[in-house]
C-alpha cells in the first residue's frame, strides 16, 4: 500500500491527496492481512526527536506504517517552503468521513480507546455498524502486557477498521504491536480524539480556522492549561528541527 514516499524532517509520507488515500481505505475488508495507518503532526514529528533515546522503536513505527500521510497544515506549508508537496490528510476529516461514506451496514469497527459514553455514541449514530470496544489502562507507554492485550483484541475481533484512540504515541505502539499478532486483518488508524469529534464530544474549530492552519489555537484557547505546553513550548520546536533537516540535506 505504500507509496514513493517523500521525507521531510526524517520521515517518509505517502504524498496522497485525501480522496486518494479513502479509494484505497475502501478496498479494505476483515479479511485485507493487517496493515496500520498513522498521521504524524507537529507533536507528533517533534516527539520521535525527544524520544530516540526513550522509545527508539517509534520511528521505525512510522517508517512501516502502511500509510504514513500528513495531518498537519502547518507542517505541510512548512514543508513547501522547503520545496516539497505534502498533501493534508486530517486524521479527524479521515475518521469522520469513513465512518459515514466508507463504512457499511454490518461492518465490525473495532475501538481501542474511549468510554462507554464514546461507544454509546456511536451506536447511536450508526446502528447499522457492529462497534466493539477494548478500554485499556492508562500508562500504555510503560505497559507492555497492556499494549498486547490490546493488539490481540483487535487480531481476535477480525474488524474491518480498528480506530485506536488512546493517543501518541501510545496508538501507534499498539498499532504496529498487532501486527505479531496471528490472524490480524483489516486496517487500522491511530486518530487520537477523532472519535469524539464525531460523536460530539469535542467540537473542532470552525472550518474557516482549520483551513487558515490555526486550529491549534482554538485548541489552545479551548484548553489552555492541558494544551499550554504543547503549542507554546514544545511545537515551536518544529522550526529549528526543520532548518536542522535542511542543512543535513544540503550536504
Amino acid at each position: 500500500m505504500p507509496t514513493d514516499r517523500v521525507d521531510f524532517i526524517d520521515v517518509a509520507y505517502d504524498p496522497l491527496t485525501f480522496d486518494q488515500v479513502v479509494e484505497r481505505l475502501g478496498r479494505v475488508t476483515r479479511d485485507t492481512p493487517y496493515g496500520y495507518l498513522v498521521t504524524p503532526n507537529v507533536d507528533h514529528v517533534v516527539r520521535l526527536e525527544k524520544s530516540s533515546g526513550s522509545l527508539p522503536q517509534l520511528r521505525d513505527i512510522y517508517a512501516e506504517a502502511d500509510l504514513c500521510v500528513c495531518d498537519s497544515r502547518v507542517l505541510s506549508r512548512l514543508a513547501r517552503l522547503h520545496g516539497i508537496d505534502l498533501p493534508v490528510v486530517p486524521g479527524s476529516d479521515l475518521t469522520h468521513h469513513l465512518l459515514d461514506h466508507v463504512v457499511e451496514a454490518g461492518d465490525r469497527i473495532a475501538i481501542v480507546g474511549g468510554d462507554a459514553d464514546l461507544l454509546e455514541g456511536l451506536r447511536t449514530r450508526y446502528p447499522a455498524v457492529e462497534f466493539v470496544q477494548h478500554l485499556p489502562p492508562m500508562g500504555l507507554v510503560r505497559n507492555p502486557a497492556a499494549r498486547q492485550q490490546a493488539a490481540a483484541f483487535i487480531a481476535r475481533q477480525r474488524p474491518r477498521f480498528t480506530f485506536i484512540a488512546v493517543g501518541s504515541p501510545q496508538q501507534e505502539l499498539i498499532a504496529a504491536e498487532t501486527r505479531l499478532e496471528p490472524g490480524a486483518t483489516g486496517m487500522a488508524l491511530c486518530i487520537g480524539a477523532a472519535l469524539e469529534f464525531v460523536t460530539g464530544h469535542q467540537v473542532r474549530a470552525p472550518r474557516v480556522v482549520q483551513e487558515l492552519g490555526l486550529e491549534w489555537a482554538h485548541r489552545l484557547v479551548s484548553a489552555p492549561g492541558r494544551m499550554w505546553r504543547r503549542y507554546l513550548v514544545e511545537g515551536p520546536r518544529i522550526f529549528v528541527l526543520a532548518a536542522r533537516w535542511r542543512r543535513q540535506a544540503a550536504r
